[in-house]
């Protein structure tokens, strides 16, 4: 509604609906515009705002790439991003009695690490944590999770050994992280008994397993529930200052289109903003 307001302001926006692009063509004077309803619109400067692939259902396309294309631009492969990650069937067996649980999570790939929610799904994994870090794997990286972040496992094992010596592994470590997780990773690890019977090597491998907990996923669940979209037109072919392509002539593109990915937490929306109100100073 905002930006409609906004349109209507000015006097002499005029919004067109349900008009497919059929073909755009470039003039001396500027571009001509059809549809498919055959109708044609001229203008003297063009701007592909239309996005990426990601969430088809919403009637994302790669139409943007397919005109930047068309006017022999680079085009930077597009992928999925801000993504959920899929698992394996013998993976997912195994997590079937977790799946709806989340805890806080550093996930880790590529140099990039991210301290935020996890949730394990029905599919593989989810949540802030998986979802920033997906903009940094690909296909064969493995992800590396620290289950229990901002603690000293080590000592705190300890304590509770002192403390508490004849409690089950699995509730010592229950106290923290969600109990359902914390027997299932004993039972995937073989850790069975009480806290007393575990030596101070055997703690270093509990807190070395649990920093360090190794997942590859097999893929991720690709545009259908990608937030955003990695890749794009290159921002080579671009002006940092305008957007106007160095190629084209009076011909722009801004936002998610454009190969520029931002982080979760309203980047991307911030991205898409800014770059529209900078290249709506030239046109």
């Amino acid at each position: 509604n905002m930006l409609v307001n906004e349109c209507e302001k000015t006097g002499n926006v005029d919004i067109k609906l349900n008009g497919s692009i059929t073909n755009i063509t470039k003039k001396d004077f500027g571009f001509e515009v059809q549809t498919a309803n055959h109708i044609s619109y001229t203008c003297n400067s063009l701007v592909i705002a239309t996005g990426g692939p990601s969430i088809p259902k919403m009637g994302a396309s790669s139409f943007g790439y397919d005109v930047a294309r068309q006017f022999g631009l680079s085009v930077i492969t597009p992928k999925p991003a801000l993504v959920p990650f899929t698992l394996n069937e013998s993976q997912l067996e195994k997590l079937k009695s977790i799946s709806g649980v989340a805890l806080n999570v550093v996930a880790s790939c590529n140099e990039a690490k991210f301290e935020e929610a996890m949730l394990f799904t029905h599919r593989g994994l989810s949540g802030p944590a998986i979802l920033q870090i997906s903009s940094y794997w690909r296909d064969g990286d493995n992800i590396i999770l620290d289950l229990v972040p901002n603690i000293d496992l080590v000592n705190e094992l300890k304590n509770k050994r002192a403390l508490f010596p004849k409690q089950e592994i699995h509730n010592v470590i229950g106290h923290f992280m969600p109990r359902s997780v914390s027997e299932f990773i004993c039972k995937e690890l073989g850790y069975k008994g009480k806290i007393a019977d575990f030596s101070n090597s055997m703690i270093d491998e509990i807190n070395e397993k649990l920093k360090n907990w190794i997942v590859k996923p097999n893929g991720t669940e690709g545009f259908r529930t990608a937030e955003v979209t990695l890749g794009g037109v290159d921002t080579n072919e671009l002006s940092s200052k305008t957007f106007e392509t160095k190629k084209v002539k009076d011909l722009y593109f801004i936002g998610e289109v454009i190969d520029v990915t931002g982080w979760l937490g309203g980047y991307n929306f911030q991205w898409a903003w800014s770059s529209g109100n900078a290249a709506g100073q030239f046109v």
